[in-house]
């Protein structure tokens, strides 16, 4: 077969040598087909004719009406889902080989004759005009505190002129969170850009039919900083393009960080803040310029943040607790009947009565859970012992595992009810003068296995004497060296 490299030689031949047969020999074609390609002046691939023929009969012929019908009432059936059926329907008439076939023909299909696809715009990004935000799960990551799995979000903030991003932990995508976020991003970066867009999160936009655009909170929050706030289209994610796009790259670049670091653990929440905060610098050190331009047009930023909380009003049970987003808290007794103001956060529950903040709750994660402080329920109990047994929220009144292991002792030995009588006594003690005191105190009996009662733990706790320290128990590594003479001796019988 005569290749167009060929014929390119034998036309620079003819002119340079003087017998046309020893151009032809020197171009490796015959005479006759060099005179060929001389008289029409082309080269072979010019003069080829399009292969528009079938070489072997099309196996979905019959069926393709069929097909062609049933992808143009549901566009997004897959080949092979179309495939299956027809195996299912004709039994032994269609071959594994031929889906490649099919898939060939439904792809030529949509490209020639089937529903046009979405475009993409692209855009042009201002400087200082529009930032983008959302929230990403690091779930995939498995980040470890303290030894322990660390599941949370990072609310991610990107300024799309120069790419600039920075990122808050959280845990729920809560208007705490996008208020606390938003506001860590504007004064880090020392100004506010014109418009704030972000997807339809139902804690920042209201619903399609509601006449407000968002949310009051949300809008309290745009207003306090005079931003424009702006969202996407429904089911349109790539409207956050910027946002999205940096997902992708901010978690690859955290994975790749933590397989230098070697590590996933971190001692504690500040360590991993502080490799965040590392790994956005070096992020944006490359945007620097295009950063220093937006920079200069953001709007200047308010005299001081705005509360980050969610103010609710509760009043409290007579179980001494509140319930709060589905989520049961204790509080103290005195407050029974009253009605106070809690100021929800992102990680905590600030409780006020009369203008006073009278305790802080730790906030519980997701629903249907309960948080009880057996401090704000333990004088009724100490006069109502008979309610321990089958209280609702009992497993909270164990502080450590020694309470528990302490109870359980005290149940083997006494009648339930004095059992219950003395353990509340521990724990009215751990109340009243240290938690940690009593828990070392019900170490040193457990230890030396000594009968465990309210009146020992009271004498020790009040003795104020210094307790040793846990017991390091050391293993003296094993000599493997006498497994490897018995070998020896085995080897030649």
């Amino acid at each position: 077969m005569v290749t167009d490299q060929q014929v390119r030689r034998l036309f620079k031949m003819v002119h340079t040598t003087k017998h046309f047969g020893i151009a032809a020999a020197k171009s490796g074609m015959d005479e006759k087909t060099a005179r060929k390609y001389v008289k029409l002046g082309k080269l072979p691939s010019e003069i080829k004719k399009e292969h528009h023929w079938r070489t072997r009969e099309d196996p979905f012929q019959d069926e393709w009406p069929k097909i062609q019908l049933m992808l143009e009432l549901n566009p997004g059936l897959e080949a092979k889902t179309i495939f299956e059926d027809l195996q299912r329907r004709y039994p032994g008439m269609f071959s594994d080989g031929q889906l490649r076939t099919l898939q060939r023909r439904i792809k030529i299909w949509r490209a020639s004759g089937g529903p046009s696809k979405e475009i993409f715009f692209p855009q042009i990004h201002k400087p200082g005009q529009l930032g983008q935000s959302d929230f990403t799960h690091m779930d995939n990551l498995e980040i470890m505190i303290a030894g322990k799995p660390f599941d949370h979000l990072i609310y991610h903030f990107v300024l799309t002129y120069s790419n600039w991003e920075t990122g808050t932990i959280c845990f729920s995508e809560s208007f705490e969170s996008l208020s606390e976020g938003l506001q860590n991003a504007l004064w880090t970066l020392g100004g506010v850009p014109h418009q704030h867009r972000t997807d339809r999160l139902t804690t920042a936009v209201q619903k399609a039919d509601h006449p407000d655009e968002f949310t009051r909170r949300y809008q309290d929050l745009l207003d306090h900083y005079r931003i424009t706030g702006c969202k996407t289209n429904p089911s349109s994610p790539h409207e956050n393009g910027d946002v999205e796009q940096r997902h992708h790259r901010f978690k690859r670049a955290v994975e790749q960080s933590l397989l230098l670091r070697g590590s996933r653990n971190f001692a504690d929440r500040n360590e991993y803040k502080q490799f965040l905060g590392e790994l956005f610098g070096q992020l944006n050190g490359g945007r620097e310029q295009r950063f220093l331009e937006g920079q200069a047009l953001l709007r200047r930023l308010p005299e001081r943040r705005i509360e980050a909380c969610k103010k609710v009003t509760a009043k409290v049970g007579p179980s001494s607790t509140i319930r709060i987003n589905h989520n049961v808290y204790s509080v103290d007794s005195r407050l029974i009947g009253e009605r106070v103001e809690i100021r929800l956060y992102v990680e905590r529950l600030d409780i006020w009565y009369g203008q006073r903040k009278v305790d802080t709750l730790p906030r519980l994660r997701g629903e249907g859970k309960h948080a009880i402080n057996y401090r704000h329920i333990i004088d009724s109990l100490v006069r109502k012992p008979g309610a321990f047994e089958n209280y609702r929220y009992r497993n909270d009144l164990f502080p450590t595992t020694r309470f528990r292991i302490a109870y359980d002792s005290l149940k083997n030995r006494h009648v339930p009810i004095v059992a219950t009588r003395q353990y509340l006594n521990i724990l009215y003690l751990a109340a009243r003068v240290s938690e940690i005191a009593v828990d070392e105190a019900l170490r040193l009996l457990i230890e030396n296995d000594l009968e465990i009662c309210d009146e020992q733990v009271k004498t020790i706790v009040e003795s104020g004497q210094t307790l040793p320290s846990v017991t390091e128990v050391h293993i003296t590594a094993v000599d493997l060296s006498s497994y490897d003479e018995l070998l020896q001796e085995v080897c030649p019988c």
